[in-house]
């Protein structure tokens, strides 16, 4: 018996299917420019899949925006004050990841700020940034994760702070037997 859809989910797909109607790219063309197979296109669009991390990741770069961009464009104007319990958290199931947006993004703002926690074993690799040169400043707050950034592998401690512009892949592993939490401070450039 198939689950209902997540609501959010469902937003998600539609504004992706958007963004692809804006350009009037067809499912194929969109394939060839984002390495993700069509039938996940599809499936994502409809809203019948949840995205993981990396899908959205790797459709944020096509579109040139960042995830919090787009998750934000599916939920209301983010209001200048976000109380903690209506700040939206995603979370992708398959990998271990959720994602808090703190402030959410602002078309007139360049900074935002996400909290990040990673289950133990969690590991999330991208192939790009969504949006090239982004600069982050990673804090953590809690547990061992290691950060990939190109060829560069740094470990962090409770407390640490990693900052890095990002130009190709990276990775985040949570290198603990406990979770992995963190602040992230995203900068557009």
């Amino acid at each position: 018996m198939r689950q209902s859809p997540d609501a959010v989910d469902v937003r998600i797909g539609a504004r992706l299917a958007e963004l692809r109607a804006q350009r009037a790219w067809s499912l194929e063309e969109l394939a060839d420019r984002s390495g993700v197979s069509r039938s996940t296109l599809s499936r994502a669009e409809r809203g019948d899949i949840s995205p993981t991390a990396s899908l959205l990741n790797r459709l944020c770069h096509v579109y040139g925006r960042t995830m919090s961009q787009l998750l934000s464009e599916v939920e209301a104007e983010a209001p200048a004050l976000v109380r903690a319990a209506d700040q939206p958290i995603w979370k992708d199931r398959g990998s271990g990841f959720s994602r808090r947006a703190v402030s959410p993004p602002h078309d007139g703002l360049r900074g935002e700020l996400v909290e990040g926690r990673l289950d133990p074993g969690a590991d999330i690799a991208y192939d790009r940034p969504p949006v090239t040169g982004l600069e982050q400043h990673l804090w953590l707050l809690d547990g061992a994760l290691e950060v990939t950034d190109g060829d560069q592998v740094h470990h962090l401690a409770p407390g640490d702070c990693l900052r890095m512009r990002v130009f190709g892949p990276t990775r985040f592993r949570c290198a603990g037997p406990a979770g992995a939490h963190y602040v992230l401070a995203v900068v557009r450039p």
